[in-house]
């Protein structure tokens, strides 16, 4: 029940739910997410939080920065059918594809460049 919950209350805000969408394609440093969202560090380093909690997203530190990521294929049932199941519902969603031809710009922004603006 308790993950169950976690899921939800992680689906349950617009703003991971577009994270988790920014992620279907390969890993994001928290700067990264920071300007796709365009809200601050602190507010969403909070919503990776909750969603890395909910073990909808996986974190890797690489020195100053931190990167995430959505789990692999050995995450559980319930994480694979709420991924797929996001990802199978917003696919053609006008702010997701907003956010998708936005993310090829931030991708191609180095990671230092973009972190040098942000304390996560």
């Amino acid at each position: 029940m308790k993950e169950f919950l976690a899921t939800a209350k992680a689906l349950s805000d617009e703003n991971r739910v577009r994270a988790l969408m920014f992620l279907r394609d390969g890993d994001l440093c928290v700067c990264q997410i920071i300007e796709m969202l365009r809200l601050a560090p602190s507010t969403v380093s909070k919503h990776m939080a909750i969603l890395h909690g909910a073990g909808l997203v996986e974190a890797k530190k690489e020195g100053r920065w931190i990167f995430y990521r959505l789990p692999d294929e050995a995450a559980s049932t319930r994480t694979s059918s709420a991924l797929r199941w996001v990802q199978e519902s917003l696919a053609d969603d006008g702010q997701v594809c907003d956010d998708m031809r936005r993310l090829e710009a931030v991708r191609r922004t180095p990671v230092k460049e973009l972190c040098r603006h942000y304390k996560a």
